[in-house]
């Protein structure tokens, strides 16, 4: 689940997106002050938009809106004002972690690719990297699926040249930090950042 707000570009508007699926074709149904959102083939909920979000919950930034549990109650508070009656799940973890590179194996298909075995802490994840200096144990920053970079991608599972890829190994420029090198690869953290835990900049 990701929660946008724009004021000056959209509106009052509190943009909330449900999946990380991209359909083809959407329709949409209104309620009072919420527009459903789905997707046309699958009848899947994919989001909602919440108008006058003011009046209903407490966003101060424009951008994305940092998920916590007071947010969520707050959005499912106007849903219920506005008689709309959905569920859905909401994962409040820290999509940024630092991970450990356990493992590093060439692309069977690309040859500028590696595979490469990634511990975030609460499990064991594959990603698929073209970044030239990955290697095995270092600790890196991740972004988990369902993530959202600064540039505004959403990171979503992915198969790249047949083989799948659960998240991304981010560069410094990925991240948007400051001073970050113009050349091609990832951000390397020290060697005593412990995995698992969330990645401030």
């Amino acid at each position: 689940m990701n929660v946008f707000y724009n004021n000056n570009g959209v509106g009052d508007v509190l943009l909330v997106q449900l999946t990380s699926t991209r359909p083809q074709v959407l329709v949409t149904k209104s309620e009072k002050e919420v527009t459903l959102i789905y997707d046309e083939s699958t009848g899947e909920l994919v989001g909602f938009n919440l108008f006058n979000a003011s009046t209903y919950v407490s966003v101060e930034l424009d951008g994305q809106v940092e998920l916590t549990a007071e947010l969520v109650g707050q959005i499912k508070e106007a849903l219920k004002k506005n008689e709309v009656a959905i569920e859905f799940d909401v994962d409040l973890s820290p999509k940024f972690v630092i991970g450990h590179v356990l493992k590093k194996e060439k692309h069977p298909n690309a040859d500028k690719l590696n595979i490469c075995t990634v511990d975030i802490g609460d499990e064991t994840i594959q990603i698929v990297c073209g970044a030239p200096n990955v290697d095995e144990g270092q600790k890196i920053v991740v972004a988990k699926v369902g993530a959202v970079m600064p540039s505004g991608m959403i990171i979503r599972d992915a198969e790249l040249r047949g083989v799948t890829s659960t998240g991304m190994i981010c560069s410094a420029k990925e991240l948007a930090l400051p001073d970050a090198p113009e050349e091609k690869g990832i951000l390397v953290l020290e060697n005593n950042s412990v995995v698992g835990v969330p990645f401030t900049k």
